[in-house]
């Protein structure tokens, strides 16, 4: 009976985890969705809305991919702040400043478009496995996963690149700037648990490379 109850305690824990990372997702989201929509209202700025777009599938991944009611999710502080913030501090950039002074909004809109398809690539091939928070779920190694180790942050780092280049603002630097910093730390943190699996192993053997083939 004690062992039952012990076990049912520790599900429910993670469930209430698994909540807790999908509403702090959602709420994010909405707040930065609204302020796109109404830039995107006044400007018809093709940058911002595809920046919108390319937000929506990774929140509706986390709302409707399986229940975690095992410890396969991270119950360390350090871990959540960093995969919080790395996840929600880019929803910070804003459209603003004087647009198109780098470069022209089809080049950046272009650019957008392609870490859009190289991270959306990423989230088909992981589907209901996909995460915000580090958790030792199934191990995917199609598709972008045999070019580099995190595709799918690789692909946000390409779509941030465009909208700072589209709104080249000292604000925008700063947040993505930081974000990167705070990404790079969690994908090492993220590798820790992960390394834990035979299978992840094989795969960091054979795919060297985290986010930029020959660099890191």
């Amino acid at each position: 009976m004690h062992a039952v109850s012990l076990k049912t305690f520790k599900n429910a824990k993670f469930i209430w985890l698994d909540l807790l990372e999908r509403s702090v997702i959602l709420i994010m989201f909405v707040f930065f969705a609204i302020r796109m929509y109404l830039n995107f209202k006044l400007t018809y700025s093709v940058p911002v809305l595809l920046l919108l777009v390319a937000e929506i599938l990774p929140v509706i991944l986390v709302i409707f991919r399986r229940w975690s009611n095992s410890p396969v999710m991270s119950t360390k502080p350090v871990d959540w702040i960093l995969a919080l913030v790395a996840a929600n501090a880019p929803l910070l950039a804003s459209p603003g400043g004087t647009p198109g002074t780098i470069l022209p909004h089809a080049v950046c809109s272009l650019i957008i478009i392609s870490g859009f398809l190289i991270q959306i690539s990423a989230k088909i091939i992981l589907w209901r496995s996909f995460g915000v928070v580090p958790a030792a779920r199934e191990i995917k190694v199609r598709g972008p996963y045999r070019f580099v180790r995190h595709p799918m942050y690789a692909g946000y780092i390409i779509q941030h690149i465009g909208f700072l280049l589209a709104y080249p603002m000292l604000w925008n630097f700063a947040v993505y700037s930081g974000a990167l910093v705070v990404q790079v730390a969690r994908i090492l943190r993220e590798e820790r648990i992960l390394s834990g699996k035979p299978l992840y192993r094989e795969f960091s053997s054979l795919v060297r490379y985290r986010l930029l083939p020959g660099v890191f």
